[in-house]
């Protein structure tokens, strides 16, 4: 290749990298001016879809998971913080936030938007917890096989399964997830399942043992002056 060419075969790359990059900023979500310590509110950056909070809305403690629905971690972390924010659903705040880690969990992202389209029918944790509790079923479906089960899960739950199965791939579903997915980063998550518990980062030792969680909460409250459940 001559000199002339080289020059313009370089502008050439140098524009079209330019513009993946424009492209890519184009598209990115700012959160920016988020407070991703508190919960989210609906917005056209997140499709609409606010911050699901299971337990006390407005507590004063809030603990914040990022989590894969195809991570094993998460899944055998799930039992545990099920148990402990169904205890504690009287003082405290629990929010999920998406974080599909598509390229090792390629049905993560599926997965997550089953849970979104469930909840836009009111049965958001409900969905999350049996898409957790069986995930052996589904981990490695693809397609059609994957979509079946997923509305079967619908059907059981009493939903209508035509909204859910038009639901589940639309736009306002996928910018809740892309939205989540930037709240981790600004977070710097280096893993799934991640807990904040009031903006502090949980260890593994932690979130991954009942009783010293319970501890970490029981804590905070007390901070907050929030007095702990009787029996925790």
């Amino acid at each position: 290749m001559n000199k002339t060419a080289w020059i313009i075969f370089s502008a050439i790359t140098v524009g079209a990298f330019g513009l993946l990059v424009y492209l890519s900023g184009s598209n990115k979500i700012d959160v920016s001016k988020a407070d991703i310590t508190a919960a989210q509110t609906a917005s056209t950056q997140n499709g609409n879809i606010a911050d699901h909070v299971y337990g006390k809305a407005g507590s004063k403690v809030t603990l914040i998971d990022y989590g894969d629905f195809q991570c094993p971690g998460c899944g055998t972390a799930h039992p545990t913080i099920k148990a402990v924010t169904e205890a504690y659903k009287d003082q405290l705040q629990f929010i999920f936030r998406n974080y599909p880690l598509t390229e090792s969990h390629p049905n993560a992202k599926a997965a997550a938007g089953a849970v979104e389209a469930a909840g836009l029918q009111g049965k958001y944790w409900e969905m999350h917890n049996k898409i957790y509790e069986s995930q052996s079923e589904w981990e490695n479906l693809e397609g059609s096989a994957r979509a079946d089960m997923f509305s079967s899960y619908a059907k059981t739950l009493g939903l209508n399964a035509d909204k859910f199965n038009v639901d589940i791939s639309g736009s306002a579903i996928n910018k809740k997830i892309e939205y989540d997915k930037a709240l981790g980063q600004k977070a710097k998550l280096d893993a799934t399942p991640s807990f904040y518990l009031n903006g502090k980062k949980l260890p593994s030792s932690t979130w991954g043992d009942e009783t010293k969680l319970k501890e970490a909460i029981n804590t905070e409250l007390k901070k907050a002056g929030i007095t702990p459940p009787s029996n925790n």
